[in-house]
């Protein structure tokens, strides 16, 4: 189970990703609150236990892609699994999830948010359990497939919610607290999917990983249904089928290779799909500009991808979350195969990491007003700061110490790190959502969410190659310090992109 193969890297290469928006645009962004304070919603108010329930559903469908993670020996024991249809368990999620994610959102915004939450969670705890009670390969895959459709459905809303029923500082502490649940939900995935496994609870092994989804979605469905207004748009648009279509095929076709094209050793097929992946991105745009011209309402506008909190803070946000994926990756191989921890120590060795990020995350709303404008910027700074540290840690403990007192040497600067990140990454959620009209809050957090998938996939891919790369010619310590080095190299040029984004409203 501490083996590098398939285990932790199919986990973190499949369940993660976003890529890149348009150019820039000379209009400022602010990343401050305004200096007069925002008008309360004309709707509906999100209170805090509706919070609670729509930060738990948040919680549900992001932890999810990364709790299987350790459980993949385990399964393949079982199940008679081979490395493929391992690697299926972990791609098949994270692929339904980002090509379906803005469908997800259009349909919030047209049939009710709550309501499209609800549903998508009772199909996450049907998928979960069936998960829990797969008898071979397929049915596993075929389960996660249809769990990361749920999980489409479900998380758009969540964000949605929160842009349609809040505003001023109390939408400024919700979108700190979504932010925090997502960074501690990614971090722990692997910590509580380790425990599960280890725990072996009623001798269910690694189907418990799966099973406890399904008492957590009866509570949190209650919950959602009797603290979470119902919000939608007021002038519902039809649906675009051949939209829908043509972005869920360049998804996959992104994806897959992704996600599966490491494992299989980069086949012919791979290279194919990357080579399609363009032409079918080049159609979609095609498709919804045409539309959009045509006065319809195509399933992602392009004026909504003008908008100057999208051009500016998805790239920044993007190149965040592809670091942030490809860290946790190199992080958890390094540490149980180069320091020999088990998964669940290795998960708790990132407790400092993910203690700090929601820290920040709950302090950023309180720094953000003093801060102004360069939030974000003083954010990935310190960020750097930590990863900086963190090369130096590694280089000079990583072969000389006993591995407790390596793991000490790393407390530090992964904390760092973790403040760094917790505190820009949920203002850039609000840069990017600032623009965003009440009536599509669904499709522009689908959108973004589609772009964070995206860009956690591809850090995975990149930076794991890199790792690969190295790791027979220089060692695991070395190879973990140059991987953390070129994420800091990324972190620099998003530094630089994050200038662009100024007080000026």
């Amino acid at each position: 189970m501490t083996q590098i193969p398939t285990a932790p890297f199919s986990n973190a290469l499949s369940s993660n990703a976003p890529s890149s928006t348009g150019p820039f645009s000379n209009t400022p962004v602010s990343t401050a609150p305004p200096p007069v304070p925002a008008p309360a919603p004309s709707g509906p108010v999100l209170s805090g236990a509706g919070l609670f329930a729509v930060l738990l559903a948040t919680v549900l469908s992001t932890m999810d892609a990364f709790i299987v993670n350790v459980a993949l020996p385990s399964i393949g024991a079982e199940l008679g699994a081979a490395p493929a249809a391992l690697e299926l368990v972990v791609a098949g999620y994270a692929v339904s999830y980002a090509a379906l994610m803005v469908l997800g959102g259009r349909l919030g915004d047209a049939h009710g948010r709550r309501r499209m939450m609800v549903l998508g969670l009772i199909g996450f705890g049907a998928a979960s359990l069936l998960c829990g009670l797969a008898v071979s390969p397929a049915m596993l895959v075929a389960a996660r497939i249809a769990q990361g459709a749920a999980a489409a459905l479900l998380l758009p809303q969540g964000m949605a919610t929160i842009q349609a029923t809040t505003s001023g500082p109390q939408r400024a502490r919700a979108m700190g607290m979504f932010g925090a649940t997502v960074g501690v939900a990614l971090a722990f995935g692997q910590v509580l999917g380790g425990l599960l496994v280890a725990a072996d609870v009623a001798g269910t092994g690694w189907r418990a990983a799966f099973l406890i989804n399904v008492p957590l979605v009866a509570v949190t469905a209650v919950l959602l249904r009797r603290t979470v207004p119902d919000t939608r748009s007021e002038r519902p648009a039809p649906p675009d089928r051949i939209g829908a279509l043509l972005l869920g095929a360049a998804m996959v076709l992104l994806l897959a290779p992704l996600t599966e094209g490491r494992a299989a050793g980069w086949p012919v097929w791979a290279w194919v799909c990357l080579a399609a992946f363009p032409v079918a991105a080049w159609a979609f745009a095609a498709t919804q500009r045409r539309a959009e011209r045509a006065g319809r309402v195509p399933l992602l506008p392009p004026s909504l991808l003008a908008l100057p909190g999208m051009r500016r803070g998805v790239p920044v946000m993007m190149l965040s979350m592809a670091g942030f994926s490809g860290f946790l990756f190199t992080a958890a191989v390094s540490l149980q195969n180069g320091l020999g921890l088990g998964p669940v120590a290795a998960g708790c060795s990132l407790v400092p990491y993910a203690v700090a990020f929601f820290a920040s995350s709950v302090l950023g709303p309180r720094l953000a007003p003093r801060l102004g404008g360069r939030a974000v910027t003083v954010g990935i700074g310190i960020q750097l700061a930590g990863l900086a540290g963190l090369v130096w840690a590694v280089a000079s403990a990583w072969s000389t110490t006993a591995p407790l007192t390596t793991v000490l040497w790393l407390a530090l600067p992964l904390a760092v790190v973790g403040f760094g990140q917790g505190m820009h990454l949920p203002v850039l959620f609000r840069v990017v959502l600032a623009d965003v009209p009440p009536e599509r809050a669904g499709v522009g957090s689908g959108a973004m969410g589609t772009g964070q998938q995206i860009a956690m996939a591809s850090g995975i891919a990149l930076l794991g190659a890199l790792f690969l790369h190295l790791l027979p010619r220089i060692g695991i310590g070395e190879a973990f310090a140059w991987t953390i080095a070129a994420q800091a190299l990324s972190a620099v040029v998003n530094l630089g992109l994050s200038l662009r984004l100024r007080d000026g409203r």
